[in-house]
C-alpha cells in the first residue's frame, strides 16, 4: 500500500485552462459545421445568376444549424410567460 503523504504527491490536480488542441479545435469544428449549414440554407432559398437552385427539405440542415447554435449557448426558441411571472395586476 501506498501511503497517504505518497498518494497526494502522486495525484496532480488537474489545472482548469484554456488548451487549444481540445477546446480550440472542437470550436473551430463546430463554426465549419454552423458556416456549412447556413450556406446551404442560404443556397436553398436565393438564387444566384449562372447556378441552377435545387429544391431539398431543409429539415435536416436547420436541425444541425440550430443545434450547433445551441452548442454555443444561442436559444432560438421562444419561452412561454406563465400567468404567475406576470407582475401586473388584473382589473
Amino acid at each position: 500500500m501506498i501511503p497517504q503523504s505518497d498518494k497526494k504527491s502522486a495525484e496532480k490536480p488537474k489545472e482548469d485552462k484554456f488548451e487549444w488542441h481540445d477546446e480550440g479545435v472542437g470550436t473551430l469544428v463546430r463554426i465549419v459545421i454552423l458556416g456549412w449549414a447556413g450556406a446551404i440554407l442560404t443556397l436553398n432559398y436565393v438564387s444566384i445568376p449562372g447556378l441552377e437552385q435545387k429544391q431539398i427539405d431543409p429539415t435536416f440542415i436547420a436541425s444541425v444549424f440550430t443545434s450547433t447554435l445551441v452548442s454555443f449557448g444561442v436559444d432560438a426558441g421562444k419561452k412561454k410567460k406563465e400567468e404567475k411571472d406576470d407582475p401586473s395586476p388584473k382589473a
